[in-house]
């Protein structure tokens, strides 16, 4: 492998995810986090949007906090393809060398980072939940390096905490799971310096062909959107008793959702799910009920404004992050609350 001359390398880059035209809510996000490190870095922040007549999307991502938009626009990019969607990232970071490549983790983030990484010759941390600028001590080296980015996930099963830097590799790439990162509040009117390019695609056999695009529609509501939450683990006992996790939720305006373990038991739909291996969500409220409190749904609620734990085993681990919580059984306490609630909201 060619040695890197990372001093060429500048700039924090978000691959600005659309699909359909529409622009992905995590790119927002991926910006808010680009302009701190940004920050940190004294660079500008730049999005690399790629499609087939997404041109006009420039304009929200500077709203947003780009401060350049590169758009690399093909009618072979229309749908989101592996192939010509890592040639055509790929050709940007090694046309315009950024120091800092940020990809959400998304069905397409999680196709496309890794193998943009492995084609420009860089590593990647997946699914990061906090990202910052500082140094890193590479003993073997014995040597201290400013200024890398350091990427923090959850390793073995979310057990643990691992954070990693690629210090000697550009660009720099992580990719983050939605929710995780807060969008800045858009200025509106904001204009960014648009680059036009394209590498230029020559489709073969690699190029997979889209045959028909089934678009599925789901009744259910996205949990990650909720500002309240009444979400129920394996301690809720059985589907039927969600229907006191319902009545507790139509009281307040809130939404239903759940932990693995009720997923895994067949009572609740995989898109109602919090955590590592579902959503992560960050609602004004979020109750937990009949939730232990284990790191891997901790990790995808614990940014909720106020957490309110429901629990009969008063050891649970939920209550270390809770802060209200109610020890006691959910069967008796959650009509009470319902009641007490709707008696509440009524006299107002």
């Amino acid at each position: 492998m060619k040695k890197m001359n990372l001093e060429e390398y500048k700039g924090v880059y978000v691959f600005a995810q659309q699909v359909d035209g529409e622009m992905s809510s995590i790119a927002f996000e991926l910006l808010g986090k680009a302009k701190d490190l940004a920050k940190d870095l004294n660079t500008e922040v730049t999005a690399v949007v790629l499609g087939s007549g997404i041109k006009a999307l420039a304009d929200s991502l500077a709203e947003y906090g780009a401060d350049k938009v590169i758009v690399v626009d093909d009618p072979e990019l229309e749908v989101y393809r592996t192939e010509p969607y890592t040639h055509a990232l790929a050709s940007v970071i090694n046309e315009y060398k950024p120091e800092i490549m940020l990809v959400g983790a998304t069905a397409i983030g999680r196709d496309l980072g890794p193998r943009v990484s492995a084609r420009v010759q860089t590593g990647l941390t997946a699914d990061c939940t906090v990202l910052e600028i500082g140094d890193f001590n590479d003993v073997m080296a014995k040597t201290t390096l400013p200024n890398q980015l350091l990427m923090t996930r959850p390793a073995f099963g979310g057990n643990t905490i691992a954070t990693i830097a690629c210090p000697y590799n550009r660009p720099q790439m992580a990719t983050v799971r939605a929710g995780v990162m807060q969008k800045i509040e858009p200025v509106k009117g904001a204009k960014a310096e648009v680059i036009e390019y394209n590498p230029g695609f020559t489709p073969d056999n690699k190029y997979v062909e889209i045959l028909e695009v089934v678009k599925s529609v789901s009744d259910v509501e996205d949990i990650m959107d909720a500002k309240i939450l009444v979400s129920g683990g394996r301690g809720v006992g059985s589907k039927e008793n969600f229907k006191l996790l319902q009545d507790l939720a139509d009281v307040l305006g809130g939404t239903v959702s759940c932990s693995r373990a009720v997923v895994d038991n067949g009572w609740m739909p995989r898109d109602l799910q919090v955590g590592q291996t579902g959503k992560t969500v960050r609602p004004n409220v979020y109750f937990a009920i009949g939730i232990s409190g284990a790191i891997q749904h901790v990790a995808g609620m614990e940014e909720a404004d106020i957490i309110v734990a429901i629990n009969k085993d008063e050891t649970a681990p939920i209550f270390d992050v809770a802060d209200y919580g109610l020890v006691g059984d959910l069967n008796k306490i959650l009509p009470q609350l319902t009641e007490m609630l709707k008696a509440e909201l009524a006299e107002k």
